[in-house]
């Protein structure tokens, strides 16, 4: 198949399948040998672990190391799902190597992820990097990326929260041992601030693999002095980050340890360290347009996170939210938590299988608007309201999709 032809060809993937199991997979990796052949880092989590990849991806890049990342979600295009060096794949080879394994692929009727999987794997292998940062797509036991018989160097979960229930588990310590899937024997395992129960779950996982349990630190004297974030993470002081988003600390932290915890097999130097986590941070997360605010915050804990920030960044300024959500989103506690700071919320919907429309906010109607489009919503919080906040949140696939129209069309 030729690249346009196998972009159609995942959308339709996306779109049809709806399995969450690995018996396809599995086959599919034990047929071609697939599986990851260079040192590599595994993260996974309810949050977090895209940011927490960015910043390690920057900071081992900075110390002369030749590393790769495979993320999702993308903002613009599939292959931006693999990097190496800062070179996405190319067209060519991107369509290259799913024409090598199309048949088997077919055959076993792979997910759109397995697929990306597949590619990312294949193209790290051949490029032969020194070490690839690698973001699980949800959960960890059942995720492609987590395939048979490849050990990481670091296994890394940032947060667990009840989100995905329908295929991770009905509570948070289900959840955890979902995740607990990328623990590998006698690799360690780092974790942020966890709940009790996910501790307790994923502590034993631990024991079972012999593995290490080892949990990120705290960081101290944050203050932010724009354009930077400032703090303190032992035995480092004032490192900074290019980001007014107070939940980035966080991430920033638990890629620094995870550097400490590899500094025997991967050193490198506190310079590198500083330059790597002021790279430029990533679309949607508290991304500042003029007055818009374009934040990808999914589920309760990142909407949390989100307000906390809105705090110190509003300044007094009435807020005003456009907010567009998952039909499996858990909006019950999403939208109280933005109402309590919020003048107004208005409901909407884009343009995604998956996304909630207007009979999907059915219960909220008479306490939200609903405005089915969202350009035009944008557009008029814009006109009406130059020196007040705006705030797109709900999804990362809305949030990137409103950027595109923040940026080209309104020209913030």
């Amino acid at each position: 198949m030729d690249y346009g032809r196998v972009i159609a060809f995942l959308k339709e993937r996306d779109m049809t399948m709806s399995r969450y199991e690995r018996t396809e997979w599995d086959r599919f990796c034990a047929g071609t040998g697939l599986k990851l052949e260079v040192p590599f880092i595994h993260l996974t989590g309810s949050n977090g672990k895209g940011s927490t990849a960015h910043f390690l991806y920057d900071i081992y890049r900075e110390a002369g190391y030749k590393v790769a990342l495979f993320a999702k979600p993308y903002a613009h295009a599939p292959n931006e799902l693999v990097e190496i060096d800062g070179k996405t794949i190319s067209d060519f080879d991107f369509a290259r190597i799913f024409s090598i394994q199309e048949k088997a692929i077919i055959a076993n009727d792979l997910s759109a992820f397995e697929i990306e999987t597949y590619i990312a794997f294949s193209y790290i292998n051949e490029r032969k990097p020194d070490l690839a940062i690698v973001e699980c797509g949800m959960g960890g036991e059942t995720d492609s990326t987590n395939i048979e018989g490849q050990k990481p160097e670091l296994s890394i979960i940032t947060t667990v929260s009840l989100e995905h229930t329908a295929f991770l588990g009905r509570t948070v310590s289900e959840i955890a041992f979902n995740k607990g899937g990328i623990v590998k024997d006698e690799r360690p395992l780092l974790v942020g601030k966890l709940p009790d129960s996910a501790v307790d779950t994923l502590r034993e996982i631990c024991k079972r693999h012999n593995s290490q349990y080892l949990t990120v630190d705290d960081y101290h004297h944050d203050h932010y002095v724009a354009p930077y974030f400032h703090f303190d993470y032992r035995p480092y002081a004032d490192l900074e980050i290019l980001s007014a988003a107070s939940y980035q600390l966080y991430n920033a932290s638990l890629a620094i340890e995870a550097t400490k915890i590899l500094s025997g097999r991967f050193p490198l130097s506190e310079v590198a360290i500083r330059k790597g986590l002021i790279a430029p941070p990533l679309e949607c997360r508290l991304e500042r347009r003029h007055n818009v605010i374009l934040d990808g915050a999914h589920n309760p804990e990142a909407v949390e996170a989100l307000v906390r920030c809105l705090e110190s960044v509003a300044l007094g300024k009435p807020i005003h939210v456009l907010f567009a959500s998952f039909r499996d989103k858990n909006i019950a506690v999403e939208l109280p938590l933005l109402a309590k700071d919020a003048a107004e919320i208005i409901l909407t919907t884009f343009d995604n299988p998956r996304a909630r429309d207007e009979g999907d906010y059915f219960l909220y109607i008479g306490d939200y608007s609903y405005n089915g489009d969202y350009k035009a919503a944008l557009a008029d919080l814009v006109s009406k309201f130059p020196d007040d906040i705006i705030v797109v949140t709900g999804s990362l696939a809305f949030a990137f999709e409103a950027r595109e129209y923040v940026v080209k069309d309104l020209k913030l």
